[in-house]
């Protein structure tokens, strides 16, 4: 619950997600679930040289068994709240 009440909180900012076949895609986050699946907006690929047909993808869901990394923004991570975010997953509630 801690990943997915984090990513609720980055709902309009632009990430960067990363999946186990090495495609990545950049894009405004749209919503998030429980499960981690992803909804993008405004996607474009990292490499595209590589991934030509996915040059006409403009929004996308991905799975979220299929993601490998998510980069945030760096102004978009509040250390102090993640810190205690975790701390109090961590005792259990």
């Amino acid at each position: 619950m801690l990943f997915f009440s984090y990513f609720k909180d980055l709902v309009g900012r632009e990430v960067t997600v990363e999946l186990k076949n090495d495609l990545a895609i950049r894009g405004t986050l749209h919503s998030v679930d429980q499960y981690l699946n992803i909804k993008l907006e405004n996607t474009r690929v990292v490499d595209e040289d590589k991934y030509p047909h996915m040059r006409s993808v403009k929004n996308c869901f991905i799975r979220g068994s299929v993601v490998r990394y998510v980069q945030l923004p760096p102004d978009g991570v509040d250390i102090e709240l993640l810190h205690d975010a975790t701390r109090r997953e961590a005792r259990g509630g």
